[in-house]
């Protein structure tokens, strides 16, 4: 759980890890890209990846994008948090694709030594305005956050939102039913689950039944009845297929972790054609699109590359 685990990791990465884009498993690893024909840049690039699915299947879309601008790129998986950030730093990695709420974290952490970081906001601009502060000190630049975002949510059965008018956690809130909650065990003290919950939207949880961030057992759980509501990720695209919904997240408990291209400063500079080609892809990427992309992947078994390159081609950016 990325929000959960937040107060308590160094980096973005480990957190990033542990559970986002629907899987820790990240499919098919991408491949090394070879020069595109018809582009004016030059020069080798190298795109990181962290190895799950979501960031695999970003990571392969820059990298398509960038070898279409006229650059050899390759794709560098890695699965080492200090190394990750190391290679960025120093520019052997070019750019990465990060969450923005959790990696302003990390970096306040790192510029700061502070356990406890302030720098992600449910707002989006305050976000971005803390990660350029502390990306400025990392020699580190972000581009343009697309609309994707990356959150924890909640969901429920569509039976169950019916029955009781629900459509946002408010509702489920001024509803006053007591509700029964699958969710990791840290869920009971961290701050964007159960306080969370009952301090911004009065909700009364009656109990957590343990089991792990968005995994099949706890939609499973949820779908059968044996608890109300269970914490998942929004770009999980089997909800639908579960029978689930998720009640919107409509006074903004969770921070803005939409999806965002972190660069290098000086390779930036000694090669601006990288915001240009791949800023596009913020303009058009969706929640709902990144859930489809992770679903492609680890429940269709479409390969990283196909993924990437067909979703690029249909929306006129290949």
């Amino acid at each position: 759980m990325r929000k959960l685990a937040a107060g308590a990791a160094g980096l973005a990465l480990s957190l990033l890890l542990a559970a986002c884009g629907g899987s820790s498993s990240g499919g098919e690893n991408p491949t090394v890209g070879t020069t595109a024909s018809g582009g004016t840049a030059s020069g080798s690039l190298t795109v990181g990846a962290a190895g799950f699915t979501e960031s695999n299947v970003i990571a392969q879309m820059y990298a398509d994008l960038l070898q279409k601008a006229g650059f050899t790129v390759h794709i560098k998986t890695v699965a080492s948090a200090e190394i990750f950030q190391s290679s960025l730093e120093k520019g052997t990695i070019a750019v990465v694709p990060e969450y923005a709420a959790t990696y302003a974290d990390s970096l306040q952490t790192l510029v700061t030594g502070t356990q406890a970081p302030t720098a992600a906001s449910p707002d989006l601009q305050t976000t971005m305005a803390n990660l350029k502060k502390y990306g400025d000190k990392r020699g580190l630049t972000a581009l343009d956050p697309a609309q994707a975002v990356d959150q924890n949510a909640f969901a429920v059965t569509k039976d169950f939102a019916s029955k009781h008018n629900l459509t946002t956690l408010s509702d489920l809130g001024k509803s006053g039913l007591s509700v029964s909650l699958a969710a990791p065990a840290e869920c009971a003290t961290r701050p964007f689950c159960k306080p969370g919950l009952s301090k911004t939207y009065g909700i009364k949880i009656s109990s957590i039944l343990p089991l792990a961030f968005d995994s099949l057992p706890l939609k499973q759980a949820v779908k059968s009845g044996k608890v109300d509501m269970g914490e998942v990720s929004t770009t999980d695209a089997t909800l639908g297929q579960l029978g689930l919904v998720l009640l919107t997240d409509d006074k903004h408990l969770q921070n803005a972790d939409n999806l965002v291209p972190i660069a290098n400063s000086k390779v930036l500079q000694q090669h601006p054609e990288i915001a240009t080609v791949i800023n596009p892809l913020a303009q058009v990427l969706t929640t709902a699109d990144l859930g489809t992309l992770d679903n492609q992947i680890d429940g269709e078994r479409q390969t990283v590359q196909d993924v990437a390159k067909n979703y690029l081609t249909s929306k006129g950016l290949l």
